[in-house]
């Protein structure tokens, strides 16, 4: 994570435009006074600086709840804020250079508003969860220049990894996405996916809801596979091959192809290690045989006039309001110059979506961007609008 450790926070006059980036305005933790936030915007980015206290220094990194696609975006706005702020720089991580030649040349990381506003259309599309170096989803693409791919990563190093070589390669058939891909899936429109690979997912024994095989992926997968389309998940964890197995069982209808240490045409660096150790390698792959009905989404996320006054905002911080099938989570409350800002956690269960919420005298508004249009979070969406309001 790119950082600045810094003796002092300084403050600026808001809004101030320096070097092509621009400082919107601060938020102030009313909770934690040692926390602040700064909204920035770098080209067609906007995001937040985040300041911390550690001990006897302090540090200014981007928020994680609103880190750009770009990670060149991140580090112009550190360093633009250092010179601007005229900050006393202990230590640093942030690069002072151009932008790498090949993350510049190459268009395929797209932020999640592109597949929102139009999902695209191919002839044959392949999603795959959490690619790590990329090394499967490279040959994939590679081998089928027909089909179009969309990879999805949160881990920001295997990102630029594998946008590197996109370019180096020339792939013009790799989308790439830096989001929860649980959370995607609920946009994908259906029937038009081919196969959806799930390689080497985290386990997440000590916390099994945040993996990524749940009855909810496994519904959305079979909604958006074509006929004769495939979920294939692969695994070095025998437990996590029978959660996966009792939870594909678990549905009324599935076919299941079962696979133990099957060779495939390419292997990932950790899995070469894993059978160099002779651990085993299970595959689960689930064929979808019925065709779904087309996805709607019906409602918006506008809000009704506010009725809480500042103070019952306030009072919000850590609050949990739950309704049927999901929930909303106050997670913290910062102040603002003209209002207050919410942090929230809302949607599911199995996978909420984490989102800021401006709230001042003229409207209420999320920030920087809605919420994904999912079903889910459209249920979050009325009920928050309903505890806003009293």
């Amino acid at each position: 994570m790119p950082h600045l450790h810094i003796k002092e926070f300084k403050d600026i006059e808001f809004p101030k435009s320096y070097k092509d980036v621009s400082f919107n305005f601060i938020a102030q933790n009313a909770k934690h006074r040692d926390e602040i936030l700064i909204s920035v915007s770098v080209e067609e980015d906007d995001f937040f600086l985040l300041v911390k206290q550690e001990e006897n220094k302090k540090l200014l990194k981007s928020d994680k709840l609103t880190r750009p696609a770009s990670i060149h975006s991140v580090h112009k706005a550190l360093l633009t804020y250092g010179e601007l702020a005229k900050l006393d720089i202990i230590s640093s991580n942030v690069p002072d250079k151009e932008k790498n030649t090949h993350l510049e040349l190459s268009t395929a990381l797209k932020p999640i508003g592109f597949f929102v506003d139009s999902f695209p259309d191919a002839s044959e599309m392949s999603i795959e969860v959490g690619f790590g170096s990329g090394r499967h989803l490279l040959h994939q693409a590679k081998q089928n220049p027909n089909i179009l791919f969309i990879g999805i990563e949160i881990h920001r190093a295997s990102i630029e990894q594998v946008l590197k070589q996109i370019s180096i390669q020339k792939l013009d058939n790799l989308l790439l996405l830096d989001y929860d891909a649980r959370l995607f899936m609920e946009l994908v429109p259906s029937n038009i996916v081919s196969k959806i690979y799930v390689h080497f997912p985290v386990p997440w024994d000590k916390k099994p809801h945040r993996r990524v095989i749940s009855s909810s992926f496994i519904e959305e997968s079979r909604r958006v596979l074509k006929v004769d389309g495939q979920l294939e998940l692969r695994t070095d964890s025998e437990n996590y091959y029978a959660y996966s197995y009792e939870t594909f069982i678990n549905f009324k209808k599935t076919i299941l192809h079962i696979n133990k240490n099957k060779d495939i045409a390419i292997s990932s660096k950790y899995e070469d290690r894993w059978k160099k150790m002779e651990k085993n390698i299970y595959d689960l792959t689930m064929i979808n045989e019925e065709y779904s009905p087309l996805l709607t989404m019906e409602g918006s996320f506008k809000f009704s006039k506010l009725k809480l006054s500042v103070s019952e905002l306030i009072k919000l911080h850590g609050v949990t309001k739950r309704f049927d099938g999901g929930f909303i989570h106050f997670e913290r409350v910062y102040t603002l110059e003209n209002g207050v800002m919410l942090r929230i956690s809302m949607g599911s269960f199995d996978r909420p979506e984490h989102l800021y919420l401006i709230v001042d005298d003229s409207s209420i508004r999320y920030y920087p961007n809605l919420p994904l249009k999912s079903k889910s979070n459209l249920n979050a969406h009325i009920f928050l609008d309903e505890v806003l309001n009293g």
